[in-house]
């Protein structure tokens, strides 16, 4: 399965926001990407063993290094081994490859989450912005499956003692407005896909470009 057409990835910036998978679909859209790409982020992100790291490059260095390299990741790098956001200016970097992957929120590694006013922190320049959902939190009380399980309940009016009913995480989504594309993952078996369908059905009737399926078992569809 190529994520990569299944999600109609554009040249151009890419936030991918959410929770459930962003940092798995952010590796996986880099490797098949047809041509250069720079990942990065606007929060906090550990780097990408796999590809060169850049900190505090130059633009022409980027530049450079994109010769001999088709991905680079680029970022400040802050406390505990992590990376924090590019010095350049977003707008600056995109110029420099084919395509900028961005992870543009933090999840606490919940399956599922909901936005706080100052999140996410999407670029200014992102023309497309996919929402990532985590399949494995439907079923299960909000408060245990939910980043801002309090923000949550805010949105759908759900206490948080509820379960996640598929219907209620693509209502939140839809009233947050934040995104242009969901993509829920973790979906890998065909009674699985069964009882997520309200969620795939609320978000394209929504207006989303939607898509499900499993990074870590290799299938995906468009909905």
């Amino acid at each position: 399965m190529n994520f990569f057409e299944l999600l109609n990835i554009s040249p151009g910036v890419t936030a991918v926001i959410g929770s459930g998978g962003k940092t798995s679909l952010l590796r996986r859209l880099a490797a098949e990407a047809p041509g250069t790409v720079l990942l990065c982020t606007t929060t906090h992100i550990r780097p990408f063993a796999e590809y060169p790291l850049l900190t505090d490059a130059a633009a022409e260095t980027v530049l450079q290094a994109l010769t001999s390299e088709r991905v680079l990741c680029v970022g400040t790098p802050c406390e505990n081994g992590k990376l924090t956001a590019p010095h350049l200016p977003m707008e600056m970097l995109a110029a420099l490859a084919d395509y900028m992957l961005v992870e543009a929120d933090g999840s606490r590694q919940m399956p599922l989450k909901a936005h706080a006013a100052h999140e996410p922190v999407i670029p200014a320049c992102a023309e497309r912005v996919i929402c990532v959902a985590g399949a494995s939190g439907f079923d299960r009380p909000i408060r245990a499956c939910v980043h801002r399980p309090e923000r949550f309940c805010a949105l759908t009016g759900a206490a948080e003692t509820d379960t996640v009913a598929p219907l209620l995480a693509a209502q939140a989504i839809l009233t947050e407005g934040l995104c242009d594309t969901v993509f829920l993952n973790q979906v890998d078996n065909a009674e699985l896909l069964g009882r997520v369908m309200p969620f795939l059905r609320t978000a394209a009737a929504g207006g989303l470009f939607t898509a499900a399926g499993s990074l870590q078992g290799d299938w995906g569809k468009r909905f």
